[in-house]
């Protein structure tokens, strides 16, 4: 009896390796995204030496440098802010807004901003970052 010999190669491509990496950057990646804060808008905050930190359960109201107001990265006019920040405090159930506003603009801007949260009985704090 005679038996016929297979004697053709077959290429391979080893991707055990592969999947291992693929795994690990997909737990990079997920550790990753869960530190950043999607919230947050780019912009130089006041320099403070305080550590205190708030918890998560904020509103955030941003002002840029061309005075354009932003709550939680929805902008919004001022004509329009004192309604959007009520609405947005009792669908959340709280009463707190943080509010961050550049370093270098005027003092007037932020009393503005402070006045509005005072007169809707709103809880204010004002953001800042680490020397």
């Amino acid at each position: 009896m005679r038996l016929k010999r297979n004697k053709r190669f077959h290429t391979e491509v080893a991707t055990s390796a592969m999947s291992d990496i693929m795994f690990f950057l997909l737990l990079f990646f997920l550790i990753i995204s869960t530190l950043a804060n999607p919230n947050v808008i780019k912009m130089d905050l006041p320099k403070s030496d305080a550590t205190q930190k708030t918890n998560k359960q904020h509103i955030t109201l941003s002002v840029t440098h061309d005075k354009k107001y932003f709550i939680d990265k929805n902008e919004v006019t001022f004509d329009l802010l004192k309604e959007q920040l009520m609405l947005k405090t009792k669908e959340q159930n709280n009463s707190t807004v943080v509010i961050r506003i550049p370093h270098d603009m005027q003092i007037q801007d932020l009393v503005d901003l402070l006045k509005l949260t005072v007169d809707s009985d709103l809880k204010f704090v004002i953001a800042t970052e680490k020397y």
